[in-house]
Parts: C-alpha cells; structure tokens; sequence
C-alpha cells in the first residue's frame, strides 16, 4: 500500500533569525570617552587645588615664620622695658629719698612752705600764725619768682638730671587741672606752676585770696586764737609714719599683680588678703565711685557722664549723659549716688546741678536747681525720699526726690581766716536721723534732719575736710583732711544726749560758734603721705579704708588706727571709693582715668580671732 500524500506539497522552511525591537543607537566607544573626559577633568581640578594648597601652605609657613620673629621681638622689648622701668624706678627711688632727706633737713628753717598749687598747699610744713607777715613774704616770694612756670608737657631732658628728678617727684604732687573739688577757673590756667627747688622761696598761689579755693591756709593753728577768740586745737607731735614699700618690707609682706601690689605692715598680723577683679578705663578723671545698694552694680562719675558697669562681669550696662547740657567746657560729675531701691541715680556735677536719673529708661526725671556753686557731695536718705548736697556756696541742702522741695542749712559759723566754708563732703547716718558734713574751715559739723538744728562742730583737723563716712552703727564717725590724717569719733553720746534733750543740745550749738564740743576725736589714722581724698568704713565696721593724693588706698584697723596694708596701682589720685554694701569689694576712682574693682577677704585662720 502506498502512503497517502497530502494533496499540495508542503515546503519545510528553516526558521529565521529572532526579530530584535528596534531603538536609539548606543556606542560602549562614546560611553568610554566621556568617562575618559570626566577623569581628565577631575584630575586636572585636583592638580589645580594641590597647588593652591602648596601655595596655602608655603604663606602660612612664611607667616608663622614671621609671627614667630615679632613674638621674639616682642618678648626681647618686653624684657628690656622692665630691666629699664626697674632701673628707673631704683633711681627715683633713690632720688626722693635724698630729696626727702634734704627737705627734712631744711624745713626747719622754713616755718611756711607751699607747694605752688592754686589753691592747694603743702601741709607737711609748719604754718604761720601771722597772717600779714605771711602775705607780705609770700609777695616778695613772688616777685622773686617770676619766669620759673614750665608747662607738663615740656621735656624733662631739657633740665639737668637733679633737676629733672626733683621736678618728677613734686609733678606727682601737682593737682590735675580736672581734679576734683577744685575751683572752676583753674581749667583756664595755660599752663601749671611746678614748685621750684628746695633752696628757693615760693610764690604764693595766684588764688589765695579767692574765697572759693580750696584748701586754703589756716593760720590760725598751733594754739593760735582764731577767729572770734576760739582756740584752735594744737596739731599733734608725731613722729613721721615709715613709708610702706616694696622694697622695705619682708617678701611675704607684698602681693604684686599685673600693675598693682599691696604692701602689708609687718609690724602687725596679716589677716587681709586683696586682689584685683576689673580695670575700668574712661575717657577723663574718675571723680566718684558708688555700689548700688544690692552690691550688684557700681557707677562712676567723670566728665559730662556717668557710667554703669555689672559687678560680676565687668560689662557696662549703660553710659548716662544730659544731651540738653552745654557743650561748651566740662561738666565734672563730682557726686554719684543710686537710690536705695536702685532705680535712681543721682548725680552733682559743676553746672551747680542735680539730676536724678530713671536708670531703666535712661533719662533724667528729676533737676533739683538752686546751689550758687559746684555740688562736690550728695547722699541717698535710706528710705529714698531725700538727697542731701553739699556745695562750695558754704550751703547743704535737703530735697524732697519726689516733690523738688528743699530747705537749705547754710554755715555761717566759719573757723576760718579766709571766711571760707564751702561743704565738700556729706553723709547721712544710717539710721537717716542725722547729717554729718566736712568743710573746707577744717571743721565737720553734725545736724539733725528733721528740723535742721545743729548738734555740734567736731574741731581737731589741721586743714580742710574732704570726706566724711558714718559707722554702719551709725554711733561712730570718720573723718579725712588735707592734713594728711584721718580722724575717728565716737558720737554716741552727743546723739544720746540730742535724743533726750534736743532743743537743749541744738540751741547751744547753734547760738555759740565757741562753744566747746562734746565730741574729740578718739583716733587718729596716720600713715598716707599727700591729701587724704576720700574714707569708707567697711559693712562689718572692722576697717577704715581711705584714697589719697599719694596714689594709694590704706586698709586700717578700726579698733586701733593700726595700719594692715597698702594698696597700690592707681597712677594719680585716688578721689573717691566706696565699699560694696554686700562686704569684701572695694571700687576706687582715680585722677588716672580709671576706676578699679578689688576684692578683700580675711584670711580663714583670722576669723575666729575677728
């Protein structure tokens, strides 16, 4: 049997090739190359920043090579500066010792030498108790004299070099023109008068006769009746204090800081320890110096401005300045004082002005208005409603902060024999009762507030009273004078006997300048070696602490007069300070346009002593 066929032939096809989708063209050469490219162009970014780090790095080399040569320099000057500051200070040392020593040989025969200051003189001399014999030397003096004024900035090297040293040493005696307390017109002098040489008669200053000068003779000393037959108290014969100084006393005797050092007496038991905590520099003198009543803040008074400054950090906290004021000339803040709540400033400035700063809106709310003179002195009552000023008008007055009221206690009582009573310190007791008020006649006289009565005159300073300072107990006052001392005096009693008879007491002060005072002074602070400026008693009562025209702050003992140690870094005066209510700090303001901040504590193993 055949097979059956299919009818068609079938044609058997080999399959083709699978059928691919068609798309965009893709190249691995194209791919490659842009790699390739992004490589080269990477690596050419890397070379370009290799070379800028070579070129960083090669500066910066050369830079800290250089930073190291100034460094080296630097510490090379700084090396020579204090070999030649010491050798310098060895020589004036040296030379004011020999100038002491000549002054102190010759001043015997000198019964009456002045310093050459307007208005300010020389109290380490004898004075005389013949004013017309006075006047009319001191004007043969200065008719002698004429041609021997050189100006502060004129070249010391212009001068032989004994000459040189002694005009350095009496320099630092000569009262800046922006000192305080000092008369108006002596900033338009051209020029200031140096002392001429130890062999040579002085001329008397160009304002002795001005009754408005400060520090002014009084002649009437030594036992002399003064003026309406009073007898003055005779100065006291004490030998000279021994200087304190780095050099003269043992090692563990002194602290020295950056650019301060106390100096403590090795003849009594170190108990204290002092440091310095800030450095405040202002543009002009420092005249005054106060904490606010929560020891949180202090403020500074200078020209035209008072400044706020947090106690803890340093940082100012606000500059408080009248815009309204004239432009023309200073404006000295002379007294700075913050209300008890410490929302208030106060401030008495040479415009005869006081204005009482809102310290939170920076603006004055209050200007009490009606003092002919300067304002040298203002204090806070406790309970903030009053301010008492003193002036050079010979007036203190007591204003009412919140209704501008005022009643005015003028000194008519003068002791001295310019009639010159000018009050350039006040203070009001802690307990607000009474006003204690140091003037330029050496006297410091004590009023009751509420009725304006005086209660006495405290007589035994040599020359004018520039500071004045209650105990915190308020039965205690202290007291600093041009004469170089401070005074401590027990005022309990008169302030008893004022509680239980006061019209009696009043009255008898009042109507008898003669009348002899039931307060003397108790102890006397002995030890600076220029004007005593300003005094502070410490919140626990232990120490008195007093700035001086000698550049330096003493730390006495209150139950003694013994000195603990001195403190020193101000390059001028010291004019005011003041003791933190909280205890342990200390601001000081100074002719050298700063204000300091330095903390004391007693040394742990003297507290149970204390």
């Amino acid at each position: 049997h055949r097979p059956m066929q299919p009818s068609a032939t079938r044609t058997n096809t080999a399959p083709g090739p699978p059928q691919l989708h068609t798309g965009p063209s893709f190249s691995l050469n194209d791919a490659l190359d842009a790699i390739k490219r992004e490589y080269n162009s990477l690596a050419s970014e890397v070379v370009g920043m290799r070379n800028q780090r070579d070129e960083l790095e090669a500066k910066l080399e050369l830079q800290m090579t250089e930073l190291t040569s100034v460094r080296r320099s630097l510490f090379d000057l700084e090396a020579k500066y204090g070999r030649v500051r010491q050798q310098y200070e060895e020589e004036v040392t040296l030379m004011r010792a020999e100038l002491l020593a000549i002054r102190e040989q010759r001043s015997s025969g000198n019964s009456n030498v002045s310093i050459g200051i307007p208005g300010l003189r020389n109290s380490s001399h004898p004075k005389s108790s013949d004013p017309s014999s006075n006047f009319s030397s001191l004007s043969d003096q200065q008719q002698s004299q004429q041609g021997r004024s050189f100006t502060r900035d004129r070249p010391a090297s212009a001068l032989d070099r004994d000459h040189a040293s002694e005009r350095e040493v009496d320099t630092e005696r000569i009262a800046d023109p922006r000192d305080p307390k000092r008369h108006k017109a002596r900033r338009d002098l051209s020029g200031i008068s140096f002392p001429p040489r130890p062999d040579s008669p002085v001329p008397p200053p160009s304002s002795f006769n001005n009754s408005h000068t400060l520090g002014l003779h009084r002649f009437h000393q030594n036992g002399t009746p003064g003026p309406g037959g009073s007898s003055a108290l005779p100065p006291m014969k004490m030998p000279p204090p021994e200087e304190l100084t780095l050099h003269n006393v043992p090692p563990e005797y002194r602290k020295e800081g950056q650019d301060w050092c106390a100096v403590f007496n090795p003849k009594v038991k170190k108990v204290l320890d002092v440091n310095l905590m800030h450095h405040f520099v202002h543009a002009t003198v420092v005249c005054c110096v106060q904490f606010s009543a929560d020891g949180r803040y202090v403020a500074t008074g200078c020209n035209r401005t008072a400044q706020i400054f947090d106690v803890q950090t340093g940082q100012k906290v606000c500059v408080l300045e009248d815009e309204t004021a004239p432009k023309a000339g200073d404006l000295y803040i002379r007294s700075i004082r913050f209300s008890p709540d410490g929302k208030l400033l106060a401030t008495g400035a040479e415009d005869r002005k006081i204005r009482v700063w809102d310290i939170a809106k920076r603006r004055v709310c209050h200007i009490f208005d009606g003092h002919a003179q300067e304002i040298y002195s203002l204090d806070f009552s406790r309970d903030g409603r009053r301010i008492v000023s003193g002036s050079g008008d010979k007036t203190m007055r007591i204003w009412d902060v919140l209704d501008g009221s005022s009643r005015t206690i003028t000194i008519n009582d003068t002791d001295s024999i310019n009639n010159d009573s000018g009050v350039i310190s006040v203070a009001i007791s802690p307990d607000g009762c009474f006003v204690a008020a140091g003037s330029l006649d050496t006297v410091v006289r004590i009023w009751d507030v509420a009725t304006g009565a005086l209660l006495d005159r405290l007589r035994g300073h040599e020359d004018s009273v520039y500071s004045v300072a209650f105990t915190p107990d308020g039965r205690g006052l202290v007291s600093g004078s041009l004469d170089k001392t401070l005074k401590f005096w027990d005022i309990e009693k008169l302030l008893n006997d004022f509680n239980a008879h006061g019209p009696n007491i009043a009255n008898k002060a009042s109507t008898s300048k003669n009348a002899p005072s039931t307060v003397t002074s108790s102890l006397d602070f002995v030890g600076h070696k220029d004007f005593v400026l300003s005094v502070s008693v410490s919140n626990d009562g232990r120490w008195v602490i007093s700035g001086s025209k000698d550049r330096s702050v003493h730390f006495w003992d209150a139950h003694n007069s013994a000195l603990q140690l001195s403190l020193q870094g101000h390059k001028n005066s010291v004019i005011s300070l003041d003791v933190n209510p909280l205890g342990g700090m200390l601001a000081t303001g100074g002719g050298d346009n700063t204000a300091r901040i330095c903390t004391y504590n007693v040394f742990s193993s003297c507290l149970s002593v204390s």
